[in-house]
């Protein structure tokens, strides 16, 4: 596969999570929520606050994914191991670990204020994990790039 082909795949697989997580936030969560609240009303005060934080929470999502479209941008110049490459996947280890932060945060306040279960809550945690790795494996792949790009630049000055 040539390094061309690799980042339109990865531009494909990216428009595709964006296209899937816009489709998710604007059409399925709050459908999902009308009906929630119209079969139990007792929840229709849940409803609003529990769609800011869903909705707050996609925005890092979002700018990881520009970070990544970024990535394959240098991907398809043939610059994987690039000082850039290691910076964008930097940023997105710590926009997983905010995100993730954040969402766990906001489920433990919508908690105490008895705005959520405790199976939500503890469903969460899977949510809150998968966000965790995200950040280590992002934060991995920095250094490894970094390391790469030195070397990289280290070769290339040599005659």
């Amino acid at each position: 596969m040539t390094q061309k082909s690799l980042s339109t795949w990865l531009k494909a697989v990216i428009l595709g999570i964006a296209f899937c997580g816009t489709v998710l936030c604007g059409i399925l969560l709050p459908m999902m929520g009308k009906d929630i609240v119209a079969e139990n009303p007792e929840f229709s005060s849940w409803y609003v606050p529990w769609f800011a934080v869903l909705w707050i929470a996609a925005i890092p999502c979002y700018l990881v994914l520009y970070h990544g479209w970024k990535i394959t941008l240098q991907i398809g110049r043939d610059r994987s191991f690039s000082m850039e490459n290691a910076i964008y996947l930097k940023r997105i280890s710590i926009l997983a670990i905010a995100d993730t932060a954040y969402f766990f945060l906001a489920n433990l306040l919508l908690f105490f204020l008895n705005m959520n279960h405790p199976g939500i809550l503890m469903a969460s945690l899977f949510v809150d994990f998968a966000g965790v790795v995200i950040a280590v494996v992002a934060a991995a792949l920095s250094h490894l790039v970094q390391k790469a790009a030195a070397m990289q630049q280290e070769n290339d000055l040599t005659i």
